[in-house]
């Protein structure tokens, strides 16, 4: 299968401008063939947007959502997306997966720094998984894949792919973890990691960029740059990788 990696930048508080943005993207994926489009954390309302963030805050099933399954299906394509949640009497840091009829939520379980802490409420940790086109994705978010027992739980859970939107800061250690630990993670499980950053700057924050499409074996398929906005595609082949999960059997040797 293939599937498009979008690293792109967003404007804090325009939920229709960015809206906008992904459905450019879908359309540049779609024509390049991707049957999945990963877009980067609070892709929607802008990771940047503050206290503004409980106001742009939707339930999956809201307009927001709306758009992006109205995205989806026009375009062909499944796509994943970060947004505000609102459920339960809190807002969640979310992402939402959807191929135009369904529609899959994941709640960040591991909130960064007193920023995250102080706008949203923890999910719980979880496996929140989906199949598509004959893969079985799992979903993270940005400083979940950085607890090694995240991605661990997916690949027990049997997923081929770990899609992970991210708001990951520019710094030397944006460079080791989008570098280096993104493929330790894929290795590590023998598993498919998608890493889908923001970049640029957005007057509050500035991005490290970086996305990244790493191998079970290790190896990248596909790395962005640091700072301008980049469209990955990448094809995604499970039976390609047999002889690296014959060779590296951690999940089966796993003692728990």
């Amino acid at each position: 299968m293939k599937i498009a990696v979008a690293q792109m930048s967003a404007v804090p508080g325009d939920v229709p401008g960015n809206l906008r943005k992904i459905d450019a993207v879908a359309a540049r994926a779609a024509e390049a063939g991707a049957k999945l489009l990963l877009t980067p954390e609070l892709i929607l309302p802008g990771y940047g947007a503050a206290k503004a963030m409980a106001e742009l805050a939707e339930p999956v099933d809201g307009p927001q959502g709306e758009a992006l399954a109205e995205i989806a299906d026009r375009h062909g394509l499944a796509v994943v997306a970060g947004f505000a949640e609102a459920a339960d009497g809190a807002v969640f840091n979310s992402a939402l997966f959807t191929d135009g009829t369904r529609a899959v939520v994941y709640r960040k379980s591991h909130l960064y720094g007193d920023y995250e802490r102080g706008l949203f409420r923890p999910g719980p940790p979880e496996a929140a998984t989906v199949e598509h086109g004959g893969l079985k994705f799992g979903l993270l978010i940005c400083y979940d894949v950085e607890f090694p027992e995240n991605t661990r739980r997916l690949a027990r859970a049997g997923v081929d792919v770990v899609l992970v939107p991210t708001a990951l800061p520019a710094g030397a250690s944006a460079d080791f973890i989008a570098q280096r630990m993104i493929p330790v993670r894929a290795f590590e499980n023998q598993v498919f990691v998608l890493y889908a950053d923001n970049c640029g700057a957005d007057g509050r924050f500035t991005y490290g960029g970086q996305s990244h499409v790493a191998a079970p074996d290790g190896a990248t398929l596909a790395l962005a740059g640091p700072e301008a906005e980049e469209l990955l595609i990448c094809e995604i082949e499970p039976a390609t990788y047999e002889t690296s999960r014959a060779e590296n059997t951690y999940l089966r040797d796993l003692r728990v």
